[in-house]
């Protein structure tokens, strides 16, 4: 197999917690010794309850925070040993955010949103930009008129659209998507997946995928990582990893998945969660 675009070794993200009258100073340890690999073209599924650490790994993947120990590597270089390299490294890797009507500035254009990566790097003229805008928005699904209306007249699918038409703008070679479609309906949903896996196809960018729902993983996902208080306690190939789950946080959270169907009452039945630190970290049984 080829070598990893993006892996993780032993990464480590530390902040200081300020005290209060009835509490003194600590640490809260956000990320705690996270190990990963991701190849080119494919999707890493980050999953985990609120507070488990995803979002903050979205921010050293994304290069806006350094760790506090470990190694962030792009094709085989450590991205934070080399300013120069990591700024050279910042158009190639992009993001999504959860929020599509908290992340498109109203008062651009969707022609100018779209426009803007491509003037900040200074990579081609004016009308080569117009004609770039224009070929992303029939690429993700929007019409020629859309370029020079403002984001408030777009629904949230039409606008979360917007929002992966801009990440892509650079062809970047890494996206980081956190919760793209958790704010979506659910009619909405699946046509957001369908079209990131689309343009995953024809652009050969691999995915950072953030998210609660398993049925969003499920669906998405070649590889899975399951992370709790910081820690990773199983990842795998996502076929293995749903139909035997072998830590018992990872069998806690597929059992709180709410089912349609159950084929009996013990399937239905949550599984009794462990003490953390009783817990066994799962061995690795990713590529």
């Amino acid at each position: 197999m080829t070598a990893p675009l993006l892996e993780a070794r032993d990464l480590v993200r530390h902040y200081r917690a300020p005290g209060g009258y009835f509490r003194a100073r600590g640490t809260v340890r956000a990320l705690d010794g996270v190990s990963f690999t991701l190849h080119a073209g494919r999707t890493l599924a980050v999953v985990g309850e609120s507070g488990s650490g995803k979002s903050t790994l979205a921010r050293q993947v994304t290069m806006v925070e350094t760790p506090t120990a470990g190694e962030l590597r792009i094709d085989g270089r450590d991205v934070n040993a080399d300013a120069a390299y990591r700024k050279a490294l910042r158009p190639q890797v992009q993001m999504v955010f959860q929020n599509p009507y908290a992340s498109l500035n109203p008062r651009r254009t969707v022609g100018q949103l779209l426009e803007e990566p491509l003037a900040i790097q200074r990579r081609c003229t004016a009308r080569e930009r117009r004609h770039a805008a224009y070929t992303m928005l029939a690429k993700v699904g929007l019409r020629p008129e859309h370029y020079s209306r403002y984001p408030h007249v777009f629904s949230g699918g039409q606008r979360q659209r917007i929002a992966i038409a801009r990440a892509l703008m650079l062809r970047p070679r890494l996206v980081v998507a956190d919760e793209p479609v958790s704010a979506l309906d659910v009619s909405i949903q699946a046509q957001v997946l369908n079209l990131l896996m689309d343009l995953q196809q024809e652009f050969g960018a691999a995915y950072l995928f953030i998210a609660h729902n398993l049925s969003v993983v499920r669906h998405i996902a070649d590889d899975v990582l399951v992370m709790y208080r910081g820690k990773v306690v199983e990842q795998g190939r996502k076929h293995d990893l749903f139909a035997h789950p072998q830590h018992p946080y990872t069998q806690a959270l597929f059992a709180s998945t709410p089912r349609l169907r159950a084929r009996s009452h013990e399937e239905r039945q949550t599984l009794p969660l462990p003490a953390p630190e009783s817990w066994p970290l799962a061995p690795d049984s990713g590529p």
